[in-house]
């Protein structure tokens, strides 16, 4: 199955799912969040779905979806770096985005939307570290829009203006992975030049 066939199966209740969990649910990490957005978006230029009824559904999920991570975070607290390792949890991923929420602070809800894995456990670092709630949503806010909003509407843009566009969807989907982690490759490799 292709991924234009899982998002058209999936409608919108499965995206708002997807994204919701994607967004700060700790087993939600595997989710391919910003080729799913970009698909949705390419298929609403091809009347598929509303793009409005879209990217409003979209940005819900990714905001309220933060908001979750923050409070299970907020509620479970330091214990979660002491937790042991599972099937959907892994204390490496949530000790990547602690540095990341280190590194950057408040920014970090914004730049994490578009880091995978990170993005996931951002905002439960943030409720472990008692982020103040209201700085916590407006960065929350910003990023969801910018990442679901964004994302979407590049897809939408695309798939109108380029013919036959959906015959790339695959190289496209590659390069936006590949975008993705490019800010981890880096990380990782400044990271092995100071040791």
């Amino acid at each position: 199955m292709d991924i234009a066939t899982l998002v058209e199966t999936a409608g919108y209740l499965g995206l708002f799912i997807i994204v919701f969990a994607e967004s700060g649910l700790f087993f939600g990490f595997f989710f391919p969040g910003d080729s799913l957005l970009f698909t949705a978006g390419l298929l609403a230029s091809q009347g598929y779905f509303s793009i409005t009824y879209l990217v409003i559904l979209l940005a819900i999920a990714a905001i309220s979806g933060d908001s979750v991570g923050y409070w299970f975070g907020k509620k479970v607290g330091p214990r979660i770096f002491t937790r042991e390792d599972s099937f959907f949890f892994h204390k490496k991923h949530i000790e990547r985005a602690h540095e990341f929420y280190t590194k950057y602070g408040p920014r970090a809800l914004v730049l994490a939307r578009f880091v995978p894995v990170v993005r996931t456990f951002v905002p439960i670092v943030a409720g472990v570290g008692e982020m103040h709630y209201p700085t916590f949503l407006r960065y929350n806010i910003i990023g969801g829009l910018l990442w679901s909003v964004g994302v979407s509407l590049l897809g939408y843009f695309l798939g109108a203006t380029v013919p036959n566009i959906e015959e790339y969807l695959l190289p496209i989907i590659i390069v936006i992975i590949l975008l993705s982690v490019l800010p981890v490759v880096f990380d990782l490799l400044r990271a092995r030049r100071h040791v």
